[in-house]
């Protein structure tokens, strides 16, 4: 998931080609029965009108960018009426917070909608947009894996925040260099940033220049 080569375009398109990981991904099981969740997220906050910038979703001279975008791997079908994962469409450009008990599906259920998704399918949705789960009635257990990634520069979660400054060191066990590089932590995309390349397999670095970096060292004593 991290480079694979029919996300890598969809990634690149909504975080820019830098883009990493921002949270542990984690798997999310229900059975029948289980309750949904509330309503929440939102460039605009749902239930308070605040603005979120860790969430933003934005579109400005044709570019798209995802503050944090989720990627939700679906492992089991759901079929409508199904439960689980819902959305109000359209809520990323939502300058307005929510009207009373929207939240909790009491008025407005209409607008909420429940995606239709086999097992196998991916789901990309900023974080940007109004979102939430169903009720589940099925039998069968639900069950989708979720990563969430953000530009080079944005950071919400803080997995990374280990005593040299990485992930846990087992994640990088068996990763090419492409999956690696999703794996950086949050700096600028001039600073010696690995950058994946569209066939999802090749690494380069985006760097300042060299005179820059020689100006730093022998001012500064650090190439930044």
């Amino acid at each position: 998931i991290l480079a694979h080569p029919r996300l890598l375009p969809l990634f690149h398109g909504f975080l820019g080609k830098l883009y990493r990981m921002d949270h542990l991904p984690f798997l999310i099981a229900q059975d029948k029965g289980a309750e949904g969740f509330a309503l929440h997220g939102g460039t605009v906050d749902c239930s308070t009108g605040m603005y979120n910038p860790e969430l933003a979703y934005t579109c400005h001279n044709g570019f798209i960018r995802s503050a944090l975008l989720a990627c939700s791997v679906v492992l089991t079908d759901h079929d409508p009426e199904f439960g689980g994962f819902c959305v109000v469409p359209g809520s990323h450009k939502s300058n307005f917070k929510m009207p009373e008990g929207m939240v909790d599906g009491e008025v407005y259920s209409e607008f909420i909608q429940q995606p239709a998704t086999k097992a196998g399918d991916v789901v990309l949705f900023s974080e940007g947009t109004v979102h939430g789960a169903l009720p589940w009635t099925q039998d069968t257990q639900r069950r989708v894996c979720l990563y969430r990634f953000s530009p080079a520069t944005n950071v919400y979660g803080r997995s990374y925040f280990t005593e040299n400054g990485k992930w846990p060191e087992k994640m990088y066990e068996g990763l090419t260099d492409a999956q690696r590089a999703v794996l950086e932590p949050p700096y600028a995309n001039r600073l010696d940033r690995p950058e994946i390349a569209d066939d999802a397999e090749t690494v380069s670095v985006s760097t300042r220049n060299e005179r820059k970096k020689q100006h730093d060292r022998e001012m500064f004593g650090t190439k930044y």
